[in-house]
């Protein structure tokens, strides 16, 4: 990691997390432009206001806080190095942040499968970062969607994006077609990305 990182395991930026993220793009895209001239403090601010939902995401999918925690600074490692990979058209940076934090996490899952099962890796949380970042107005309209989707379609996520299944697998797990699965999941992600977006 750069020295003029600032650390995300650092005590001091941790216990200064928000937990109301400020949903204003053209803040963020601010942040962003800072960010490419090297301003630490836009860099600070950044991982104030999405760190604790990248870590909740994260820990969600991972259920591994040292994981979560690895994941949340690769993320941000990332922006530092280059906050142009993020595309403002393409939807809110703390939306985009939670898609990245997730397929990660599923890449880590995955590597894992190669070694041990993903059972052993189920250690309690020590930390309350993942309760504060329930009340993230971000996650809360997340959940709120995900609650009003059909059963099978809340289903079909979850197993796919906290799970780290893929649409066969989830074909195999719950004996629908998996043309059925890929339509749920794809109506559902039609139904959040149109929520996130209002």
């Amino acid at each position: 990691m750069p020295q003029d990182f600032p650390n995300p395991n650092n005590e001091a930026l941790r216990s200064s997390h928000r937990t109301t993220v400020n949903t204003n793009g053209a803040d963020d895209m601010g942040l962003l432009t800072r960010i490419q001239s090297g301003d630490q403090e836009a860099m600070s601010a950044l991982f104030d206001r999405y760190g604790t939902m990248v870590y909740s995401v994260a820990l969600r999918v991972l259920k591994d806080t040292g994981e979560a925690e690895d994941v949340m600074q690769e993320i941000f490692v990332q922006m530092w190095k280059n906050p142009s990979a993020f595309v403002s058209g393409r939807g809110s940076l703390g939306g985009w942040l939670v898609v990245v934090a997730r397929n990660r996490s599923i890449d880590v899952i995955r590597r894992r499968r190669f070694s041990e099962p993903v059972e052993l890796f189920a250690l309690p949380s020590s930390t309350n970062l993942a309760q504060e970042a329930e009340r993230n107005s971000l996650l809360e309209k997340i959940r709120g969607v995900m609650l009003s989707l059909p059963v099978e379609q809340q289903k079909s996520v979850e197993l796919a994006f906290f799970e780290g299944l893929s649409h066969s697998e989830i074909s195999e797990k719950t004996g629908d077609p998996l043309g059925t699965v890929k339509t749920r999941i794809r109506l559902a992600l039609i139904t959040i990305r149109k929520a996130l977006n209002v």
